[in-house]
């Protein structure tokens, strides 16, 4: 009550419902710009738009139905190589994050140790590496190479915003657990963990799409992903600037796609 006798008003937290699409609808125009722009250059260079020879690479249809044609083949592809990836790297990131949150002083430092020599080399020397080096004395093929070298590479980033997620719930809430008499595995299992996952949600968003994005690289062990694909039909068609936009276009589809999926569960969480 205030002074007056008059109920005070209470304020309630906002929370972010801040709509993507102007984010995306500038992003477009942007592109277009830029794409125009572009095509004005190639203009003076004389080079000839072969659009209509594009579809065939993405589907057909014919008296058998739909035939998915090589860029959808590899964009599946490349859809499995990052659906595990990430499912190890989140793993791999837990595990990590736990480490380096650990008393053990020689779990801290293997962990360390793994987070700087992975974020400190480039992707593509750690696929050679476990392609050629790791592979022949585990027998890997091509395929679990690729994905446990982007699963290291990106659980290394993953462990960083769980580990930093975690140290962001106060410390009086694990005391209020323990003091409930939860055990240290209740008290993540139905305390920490739930609060730090909605609170790392965003990031964790950013990592899946750079996941997304590094898969390109696995094309340099001839693994038939979506760049692979592209740079076989540019070989044999000369489909330069077609194919590259096409593929620009499918990756440009996927991360905007996954971004609405982390915006609506963003939404229904509430994060503030």
């Amino acid at each position: 009550m205030t002074a007056l006798g008059q109920p005070q008003s209470i304020t309630k937290p906002r929370t972010n419902n801040k709509s993507p699409w102007p984010d995306i609808i500038q992003f477009v125009c942007l592109m277009g710009v830029l794409g125009y722009l572009f095509s004005l250059s190639i203009e003076e260079l004389g080079y000839n738009w072969q659009w209509y020879q594009v579809d065939k690479y993405i589907f057909t249809l014919d008296e058998n139905g739909f035939q998915a044609g090589p860029l959808l083949e590899g964009l599946k592809v490349t859809l499995i190589i990052s659906g595990f990836s990430l499912i190890f790297a989140l793993i791999i990131g837990i595990f990590t994050a736990f480490c380096r949150l650990s008393n053990a002083s020689v779990a801290r430092l293997i962990a360390r140790l793994y987070l700087e020599t992975t974020r400190n080399t480039p992707l593509l020397i750690q696929i050679f590496f476990i392609y050629f080096v790791l592979g022949p004395l585990l027998g890997l093929e091509r395929f679990p190479s690729a994905i446990l070298a982007l699963s290291l590479f990106e659980g290394a980033y993953v462990s960083e915003i769980f580990r930093a997620g975690i140290l962001s719930i106060s410390a009086t809430q694990k005391e209020a657990a323990f003091s409930l008499g939860l055990s240290k595995y209740r008290t993540y299992k139905h305390v920490i963990l739930p609060q730090a996952i909605r609170n790392t949600l965003p990031p964790l968003t950013n990592q899946a799409i750079s996941l997304i994005k590094d898969s390109a690289l696995v094309s340099t062990i001839a693994i038939y992903d979506l760049t692979m694909q592209a740079q076989m039909i540019i070989a044999e068609t000369f489909l330069t600037f077609e194919i590259w936009f096409t593929i620009a276009l499918m990756y440009l589809f996927i991360t905007v796609l996954l971004s609405f999926l982390v915006f609506f569960m963003e939404k229904r969480l509430q994060i503030t």
